[in-house]
């Protein structure tokens, strides 16, 4: 019987990690098949400027971001647990790293990077990814409002200081993939947009910035690199603060995103496993020269949102495409205005930012903590381009406000009565008890004022830290200083166990 139920469990996990649809049912499929080749081209081009500028930010050659790129989209396909998902190199990370490639050079920088992926490995087998329920839902919504920005923000350098015939080709680019999904979803827009405008700029002799004024493309493929630095511990202390930064910014920005996906496309995915697929993938990148990364939500959307990929094989496509454009084709990519990625990046920030949670509705029926605890996460985001700095104290201060509301959930009846023995004084406490709400129970007791015979229900309840069995042992110790005896009642189980475990056990005043 325990057999069957554990079989009939294990083919339920299965039924809900399932991917919708499957490799095999999109190769089957000649419409999902398109669909997926056609995101995959678009995520390609897309991420050719991302992953040049993200070298630049880490102070290394651009050659290190597109194989990085490349390396960790085609081996996160086979590797991670999100499908459809997009993992290239990010600016968060090199944000994170840049001090090491400047301070170090290369080799240790290298060397960085393949720890992080072994600190990601350790982290994935500890289980960290289970930590993610512990993200409250208005984390997750400042979470994608400051992508949205900041993948804005990201676009204005290409928009400040350009020529006037730059203005004209973004607003086009953006028409096109406004207006093309109405007509048909054949093709992805902001493919169409990218070859229209190209066309056009091609066509009329214009001179605009364009993919090549970014940075040289490489020639070759990417080689084996054994980064060159010494097996110390010394080593070892030098590079594992910036690996462990990059572990955990990049595990923080993949395990959200895959959330937002799941969300998106009402699927459900590993979290354990997408923890161990990006340490791997990041292993990877490093052995190949390249510098890391982690979970790309723009492209994502690009691919989940914009272009309709469900499947690994658009993550896959995505990355040999790019190592095929910018090897093999790397003069014609060149020539790819920075307007037509400009306006795909764009419309890319409008579709991610959940513009319902700032209506003037959705405002007035939310919990003044809730709007709070949102625009913070939003805040520290932008002003520190830092997504794991803004999560974690997005996070932090959800849980004081919420312990500060639920602090104000207990209370404390008192009942004074008489019976054979004279005077008899009853306490009911109601309430969940632990530190934030119990440090002030003390102060809720009349101890120069009772009688000699005190009762403490709490059969309405529940204790649930240290803080509180030293509060209850607090309060008798202060009816026995009055002469004074205590008699608790109704104390459940558990609530039982952990105060003979502790009790008197506290330090000074007990």
């Amino acid at each position: 019987m325990t057999s069957s139920i554990a079989n009939v469990d294990r083919a339920a996990e299965r039924e809900r990690y399932r991917p919708r649809p499957s490799v095999l049912e999109a190769l089957r499929s000649p419409r999902i098949l398109t669909k997926e080749v056609l995101a995959g081209l678009v995520v390609a081009l897309a991420l050719i400027p991302e992953a040049i500028s993200f070298s630049i930010i880490a102070g290394v050659d651009p050659r290190v971001g597109l194989f990085s790129s490349f390396i960790m989209a085609v081996s996160i396909a086979f590797l991670g647990g999100r499908p459809a998902m997009i993992t290239a190199a990010t600016g968060a990370v090199a944000l994170v790293i840049a001090p090491v490639a400047r301070d170090y050079g290369m080799d240790y920088f290298i060397a960085t990077v393949i720890l992080a992926g072994v600190f990601q490995l350790v982290l994935g087998a500890l289980g960290v990814a289970k930590l993610m329920r512990f993200i409250p839902r208005s984390v997750m919504v400042g979470f994608v409002n400051s992508l949205a920005i900041l993948i804005f923000m990201a676009q204005l350098p290409h928009l400040i200081g350009v020529p006037a015939l730059v203005y004209p080709l973004v607003a086009a680019g953006i028409i096109i993939i406004v207006l093309l999904p109405r007509l048909t979803k054949i093709v992805p827009a902001p493919l169409v947009a990218i070859v229209v405008i190209t066309g056009i700029v091609l066509a009329m002799g214009w001179t605009v910035p364009n993919v090549a004024d970014q940075g040289e493309l490489p020639e070759s493929l990417p080689e084996l690199f054994i980064p060159n630095v010494p097996l110390t511990w010394e080593t070892f202390t030098i590079i594992a603060p910036f690996a462990l930064a990059m572990a955990l910014v990049g595990l923080l920005e993949s395990l959200m995103t895959a959330k937002l996906v799941d969300d998106i496309t009402d699927t459900h995915s590993r979290k354990t496993r997408e923890s161990l697929g990006q340490g791997a993938a990041n292993i990877l990148s490093g052995l190949f020269g390249g510098m890391g990364g982690c979970a790309m939500i723009g492209q994502t959307m690009i691919n989940v949102k914009v272009s309709g990929a469900r499947t690994r094989i658009s993550t896959f496509l995505a990355g040999v495409f790019l190592l095929i454009l910018v090897v093999a084709l790397g003069d014609i990519v060149g020539l790819i205005p920075m307007a037509a990625l400009v306006a795909v990046m764009v419309m890319v920030s409008v579709a991610t930012f959940d513009w319902h949670s700032i209506t003037p509705q959705t405002l007035r029926r939310m919990p003044l903590s809730e709007t709070i605890v949102m625009v913070s996460t939003v805040v520290i985001v932008v002003v520190t381009h830092n997504l794991a700095i803004g999560v974690i104290v997005g996070v932090v201060i959800a849980m004081v406000l919420f312990a500060r509301r639920v602090a104000h959930f207990t209370s404390v009846g008192r009942k004074v009565s008489e019976d054979d023995e004279g005077e008899i004084v009853h306490y009911t406490v109601t309430g969940e008890l632990f530190f934030a709400s119990s440090n002030d129970l003390t102060t809720q007791f009349e101890y120069a004022d009772d009688p000699s015979r005190v009762v403490i229900d709490l059969s309405s309840s529940h204790i649930w830290d240290a803080s509180t069995v030293a509060a209850i042992d607090a309060i008798v110790t202060k009816y026995e200083a009055h002469g004074a005896s205590v008699e608790l009642t109704g104390l459940n189980d558990a609530s039982v166990k952990m105060r003979e475990r502790l009790t008197g056990r506290l330090g000074a005043g007990h």
